[in-house]
């Protein structure tokens, strides 16, 4: 995926809607924080910055990575639908 951005403007707009907090992404997920780390750790889910407590992720990884876990969920767990 390749992104142009001309101006700061489109640059902090990037920023503030496409660029996620942990809290954020787990929010997103539907996981606690603990889980979230479990990704990180496991390479599922890979921060693209990390600083000492704060990792950064790209709404478009945690978007792909939410429909897999749905997927997963649908089928580990069929007896959890939502109607």
């Amino acid at each position: 995926m390749k992104y142009h951005l001309d101006s700061r403007e489109e640059i902090e707009n990037f920023i503030c809607n496409e660029v996620l907090t942990t809290g954020e992404a787990s929010e997103i997920l539907g996981v606690k924080r603990a889980r979230m780390s479990q990704l990180i750790k496991e390479g599922k889910l890979t921060p693209v910055k990390k600083m000492d407590k704060v990792s950064l992720f790209l709404r478009a990884d945690v978007e792909a990575k939410k429909k897999e876990l749905e997927a997963l969920r649908e089928k580990y767990q069929p007896y959890n639908k939502s109607e």
